[in-house]
């Protein structure tokens, strides 16, 4: 997905929430008995500029996909080839780089680093290790558990980046660019969904 595609999706989803806050939240209208009519404006559900990085780790937990796990992390000492390995085995795109004491970040590596710095290269991945091609922590682009989603993407976007890591102190887990999308696509099916239904006169 290029970063036009993805700036696009972002003003897209910035549209959509406001045609259908206009069109659910500021007309949806009951009939009274005598027959006039009476604007009842609608809430009970987050508009994307509510939903923060944090609903999106707490529903991979509840999915049953831990956010920081042994398969997500390794050290900058680890082989290459081995870190690929682990992505590979476990459908991940990236994993953590943890500091000897294992509660900080020290950088991120991705499979992108592995193409470009490895295989392009020429270099064995069996003797280079995981710290001379990851991007290192004074350079990660990272978002906070209250980062609002729609904010991420734009990160994501602007960097050209697919993961980004949440830190609140310390690591609490990683977003991919699949998470964001996948949040924003399920809050806008909602919304359509309450749209079909006020069209429908199913809102009174």
């Amino acid at each position: 997905m290029n970063r036009y595609k993805m700036q696009g999706m972002v003003r897209a989803a910035r549209w959509w929430r406001e045609a259908v806050k206009t069109a659910i939240w500021q007309r949806t209208c009951r009939r009274e008995t005598n027959g006039t009519e009476k604007v009842i404006v609608e809430g009970g559900w987050k508009g994307l500029e509510n939903i923060s990085v944090a609903e999106i780790i707490v529903s991979r937990k509840r999915g049953g996909d831990e956010s920081i796990g042994s398969w997500l992390w390794c050290r900058e000492d680890d082989a290459a080839i081995d870190a690929v390995q682990n992505m590979a085995r476990n459908n991940s795109g990236s994993l953590v780089v943890m500091k000897p004491e294992g509660q900080h970040i020290a950088g991120i590596v991705t499979e992108r680093d592995y193409l470009k710095k490895i295989i392009a290269d020429g270099r064995s991945p069996m003797y280079t290790k995981v710290g001379e091609i990851m991007t290192r922590e004074d350079k990660l682009v990272t978002v906070t558990s209250d980062t609002n989603i729609l904010k991420a993407m734009q990160l994501m976007t602007e960097n050209r980046i697919r993961h980004v890591p949440v830190i609140d102190g310390k690591i609490v887990g990683v977003i991919s660019i699949v998470d964001v999308v996948r949040a924003v696509v399920e809050q806008q099916n909602g919304e359509l969904k309450r749209l079909n239904e006020y069209i429908k006169g199913e809102y009174y």
